[in-house]
């Protein structure tokens, strides 16, 4: 009965994101006022039918009712509950239900907190996303039922994938997906302005929080992608430049260029063709991700579908929305202005040539992604496109990217001159050098430690990314009469916002400098009681026992790691064998520290006293993990500033510039 249930409640869903998506487009059209007022009841009702859904399935889930297609195929009866739980998004139907359900998710947000918009506008932005869901849950009904009956009912589970088996799988799709799916939010505002044709700074303002709460969900995402593969997949590596890293790396390249882009628009009146024409793209590469996964066209450990029926509808889909998007865009953009004026050397400028930086580096990783793809349907023969070419392309425009990170803040809106920027540059270079040269001192230098020019490079450009912002910090924070507590209290969060991230990214840049450039791997085997040396750690073996998990059996190794005598840590690496789908997988141990990363992954075993390991060490892994964190930091204090929950009211266009009067002199 529940699953009943599920399959009526989406029905209900789609007949009322119908009306959202028809009734208040034709009122704000033709100005009728009590249309326009359905957008706001009907996106609440449409989202509650959408998470009864959900209930429903994850119900089925719990109570492990084989009955349903679904969960016969995604789970099983000694999985523990917190998978079962997990496993509702862990295949095809389930994960497409959970998109559709946090795109009901951010509707009913638009809708309640976004009362102080005009109301034809917030018309539009609700019809259009309610279009969105018409098209996703069409989908579920006629390609992807996650309620489909089985019949005769299975008497056990196939069990969910062992890969999936991990707590990653709790948080890690959730957050992609709020960072996929939060784009449409942007891309919702975008496309209500270009209707409307009113293509002002105004619409930048009011979509500018929704795009960095989408950003930040999505570098969450992202890290917890990269820091599951470390651990799980027993490679050792945190990115792999895989299809489907790349589907989520795409639109958050974009979605860093439009997060700019819309700052330039609030505050200037600049760059409106050019922001919403970056919200279109990233919210495309989102669908153009979802098509990449649930199509099949890509062989990875995240493709879930193989079924070219699902494949052509969200192609289809995506033509439809992406096409009738640029479509509008060509028609309207003429006729947007260019927005106030800017000298060459001036904020607007470095953030224009950062944004096209960022969308560079992201058509160089779509043609890798997509290039395979492309030249397999022309029967061109099968090639697979690896991490050198993604690495040749994608090093050239970041470099230049994060040298303009640290300039941009320090230069004027308008017009900067040059000798304003001697000093604050002079500081940070000199750092910055100072800096690189103390660690090429300090690493070591023989051929076997990964010391590169390019390395040596990498760490220079970290540094500069640190030293950069901190110098900036410090000048804003600087005061005559001593008092920076006082002045840093009167900061808006948007600037601590934007100083942890560009301090996150220093410190990104450095952990992938040094974990990559000086980690050394060994592919060795350990006899029990005989150490084996790894870049000064000695590591021994001391035993390998049986144990059993609730739905697996394993061998547990306890691997002593010791230092100049020293005890260090005890590590307890595994190799389990999954019973429902005679599955080994190796569970890696790591042992992470601020400097270092020791990590061990059992592999197979020679005799009943000798086993194959895989041993790294890898320098400063952590900082990466830092990095991110301090990056999805900056756009979640971006998003707390004070200045967004003001009235939109209170926005008002100025003539010819259309920049609005209740724009702030001073932004992160």
């Amino acid at each position: 009965m529940i699953p009943e249930v599920g399959v009526f409640a989406l029905i209900l869903a789609l007949l009322v994101a119908v009306v959202q998506a028809t009734l208040p487009l034709a009122g704000a059209h033709w100005n009728v006022a009590r249309w326009m007022r359905i957008a706001r009841p009907a996106a609440v009702l449409q989202g509650l039918f959408a998470w009864l859904s959900f209930g429903c399935l994850a119900a089925s889930f719990l109570a492990g009712d084989f009955s349903v297609l679904y969960v016969a195929g995604n789970s099983h009866s000694k999985l523990p509950a917190v998978y079962r739980f997990a496993a509702v998004w862990g295949g095809h139907e389930g994960s497409m239900l959970l998109w559709q359900c946090l795109l009901s998710g951010w509707t009913v947000a638009v809708a309640l907190c976004s009362r102080q918009l005009p109301q034809a506008y917030a018309a539009r932005v609700l019809s259009v996303m309610g279009f969105l869901s018409v098209g996703l849950i069409l989908f579920l009904l006629l390609l992807s039922n996650p309620f489909e009956r089985l019949i005769p009912a299975a008497a056990e589970g196939r069990d969910l994938n062992p890969l999936l088996q991990d707590p990653g799988m709790v948080l890690h799709p959730p957050l992609l997906y709020m960072g996929y799916v939060g784009f449409s939010v942007a891309f919702a505002f975008g496309i209500a302005a270009l209707l409307s044709g009113e293509l002002n700074a105004a619409w930048a303002r009011w979509s500018r929080p929704w795009t960095l709460a989408a950003w930040s969900f999505l570098t969450l995402g992202i890290l917890l992608g990269s820091a599951w593969a470390y651990y799980v997949l027993g490679w050792g590596g945190w990115w792999f430049w895989d299809p489907v890293e790349n589907a989520s790396f795409m639109p958050w390249l974009v979605g860093t260029a439009l997060i700019h882009s819309l700052i330039v628009t609030d505050q200037r009146g600049a760059f409106r063709s050019w922001t919403v024409l970056l919200a279109i793209a990233a919210f495309s590469l989102s669908l153009l991700g979802t098509f990449l996964v649930r199509s099949g066209v890509l062989t990875s450990v995240h493709a879930f579908a193989v079924d070219p029926g699902r494949g052509l509808y969200i192609l289809c889909f995506m033509v439809l929305v992406v096409g009738g998007s640029l479509l509008l865009f060509a028609l309207r953009a003429p006729g947007v202005g260019l927005g106030g004026w800017f000298a060459m050397l001036s904020r607007e400028s470095l953030l224009l040539v950062n944004n096209v930086l960022f969308s560079v580096a992201a058509a160089a990783v779509l043609i890798g992604t997509l290039y395979p793809l492309l030249l397999d349907v022309l029967n061109g023969g099968k090639i697979s496109v690896g991490p050198p070419y993604f690495e040749a392309v994608f090093v050239p425009p970041m470099v230049p990217a994060l040298v303009l990170m640290g300039i941009g803040p320090m230069v004027r809106w308008k017009r900067s001159a040059p000798v304003e920027l001697r000093t604050q540059l002079r500081w940070a270079l000199g750092a910055s050098g100072a800096t690189a040269l103390a660690l090429a001192w300090l690493l070591p230098k023989d051929p076997g430690a990964g010391w590169t020019p390019l390395s040596a490079f990498g760490l220079l450009l970290a540094a500069w990314c640190v030293w950069s912002t901190l110098v900036q910090a410090g000048k804003r924070l600087s005061a005559v009469d001593g008092s920076w507590r006082l002045r840093a209290s009167r900061q808006p969060l948007s600037w601590w916002g934007m100083i942890a991230a560009h301090f996150g990214i220093g410190l990104f840049v450095f952990g992938v400098t040094l974990a990559t450039g000086f980690e050394t791997k060994r592919e060795l085997t350990l006899a029990v009681g005989e150490p084996v040396a790894v870049a000064g750690y000695e590591f021994r073996l001391d035993s390998v026992r049986e144990v059993a998990g609730p739905n697996y059996e394993a061998h547990r190794a306890h691997v002593q790691v010791r230092r100049d005598g020293t005890h260090v840590v005890d590590l307890f690496p595994e190799k389990r064998r999954y019973r429902a789908q005679e599955m080994p997988l190796s569970q890696a141990s790591i042992d992470t520290g601020l400097l270092r990363d020791l990590f061990v992954a059992l592999g197979d075993p020679v005799d009943e006293r000798t086993w194959t390991a895989r041993i790294q060490v890898k320098p400063f892994m952590g900082w990466i993990w830092i990095g991110c964190v301090l990056m999805a930091l900056g756009g979640l204090l971006a998003l707390a500033d004070r200045r967004y929950r003001a009235s939109a009211r209170a926005c008002r266009v100025r003539a010819g510039a259309g920049t609005p009067a209740c724009s702030p002199e001073v932004i992160g």
